[in-house]
């Protein structure tokens, strides 16, 4: 499907899912003739934010779509409408709750983190760090039953194999590891963890003590 035009996009019906602020776009879901499509919108900022930082926020973002194509958690970017606005594939979903987990049973729930750990890894492996996905409403429930990631607004992306993505990516996984943790604990509580989950946090722990031997202090596992 073909990215809106401007023109399009004042002609067609659409409902505003989050109004934004500062340096935040609206988020609009919009009904096209091709179906529904997400767009997030910075022409209601104010001149400052139009002109140096939304330009360079579309093409940000949009690499970082492209980047996850692969991945299955995250829609596609379907293009930028001009300097200004993005459209993305629309996946309806739920935000993540424990009233949720409780509908949805114990077995899709665990069927669900296993999906959620995995393309949380594939995102890593692509060298993109969400850092916000302890926000309910940044992972959703899909209909099928399948994770969603939403906004990459504010995430960080490392070419794979550059120096950064060797050194400096590690240090900010943390965040994202974290978030992941929030989820097991929020969903299915005293479950034990994945083998993935186990590898996660040694490799973690890896990290903190060998920043810990070159401060000189002393780091514990757990």
């Amino acid at each position: 499907m073909a990215p809106l035009t401007r023109g399009q996009l004042a002609l067609e019906a659409g409902e505003r899912l989050k109004r934004g602020h500062g340096f935040k776009p609206d988020v609009l879901l919009v009904t096209s003739p091709g179906g529904r499509v997400i767009v997030k919108d910075y022409a209601g900022r104010g001149s400052w934010v139009r002109t140096w930082f939304a330009p360079w926020l579309v093409r940000r973002e949009l690499r970082v779509f492209r980047a996850l194509e692969p991945v299955e958690a995250v829609p596609r970017a379907l293009g930028a409408i001009d300097s200004l606005a993005l459209a993305l594939e629309f996946r309806p979903g739920e935000p993540l709750s424990r009233a949720l987990a409780a509908r949805m049973g114990g077995e899709a729930v665990a069927r669900f983190l296993a999906d959620l750990e995995r393309d949380v890894s594939a995102m890593h492996e692509r060298g993109v760090v969400h850092l916000d996905l302890r926000h309910r409403d940044n992972v959703l429930w899909g209909v099928d039953s399948r994770p969603v990631l939403v906004d990459f607004a504010g995430a960080m992306s490392f070419r794979p194999g550059s120096f950064w993505y060797r050194w400096y990516r590690p240090t900010v996984l943390v965040y994202d590891e974290r978030a992941l943790a929030k989820w097991r604990e929020r969903l299915r509580p005293g479950a034990p963890a994945s083998r993935r989950t186990l590898r996660r946090r040694m490799r973690a722990w890896v990290r903190r003590r060998a920043s810990s031997r070159a401060s000189g202090s002393p780091d514990r596992m757990g």
